[in-house]
């Protein structure tokens, strides 16, 4: 797992410019993870991790090159390491009692929202997806005790302008055997086996 101390993303209606911006964000300044690439429905992400004076130099001059092509944006300098590890792929499998699944339209909005919940209440990521088989929705999966996942969605909506990107959330506490046995391996449909 990476130790990233921030990430940014850039989330463009136009390939185009979402490339071309990306290129200026790379010669900005030295980064740590770049990102790029085409989600469903024919948006365009970039993002980008490092330290922090980076990221943020690079943010900035991806918005100013992006002109109104920007969909939607985040800049978090103090990202939590859950966050990063997810983006990575890993998969939290902790017991717990409660769960809750966050999903936004944008992916910059659930990266905002996921790292405010995890920063500011006792859960753990479970999951983070991005885009791609979700329509360009993102969703995080959070696990904890009731009282700390209820918090966590209060918190990740104050996070987010809810007017602007709206939040749709379902707390699940004391969940069937059989559904935390199948979310603990994904919430993807075709996860592989289906024999659990």
């Amino acid at each position: 797992m990476s130790d990233l101390p921030a990430i940014a993303l850039l989330e463009f209606r136009s390939v185009a410019v979402g490339t071309r911006t990306a290129d200026v964000m790379a010669k900005e300044a030295p980064l740590a993870m770049l990102r790029i690439g085409t989600v469903h429905p024919g948006k365009y992400l970039v993002l980008i991790g490092g330290g922090t004076g980076e990221v943020e130099r690079s943010f900035s001059a991806g918005r100013r090159a992006a002109g109104s092509e920007i969909v939607d944006e985040v800049f978090l300098p103090d990202v939590h390491p859950q966050v990063v590890a997810a983006i990575e792929g890993e998969r939290r499998g902790d017991e717990y009692d409660s769960l809750v699944v966050l999903e936004t339209p944008t992916v910059a909005s659930i990266l905002k929202a996921t790292d405010a919940a995890v920063k500011g209440a006792l859960v753990n990521l479970m999951e983070l997806r991005l885009a791609d088989d979700l329509g360009g929705k993102g969703i995080a999966v959070l696990t904890g005790e009731l009282t700390d996942v209820e918090a966590a969605v209060e918190i990740a909506s104050r996070a987010i302008d809810v007017g602007h990107v709206g939040l749709h959330h379902a707390i699940v506490s004391r969940a069937d055997e059989d559904i935390v046995k199948r979310l603990g391996k994904s919430t993807r449909f075709s996860s592989g086996d289906t024999r659990g």
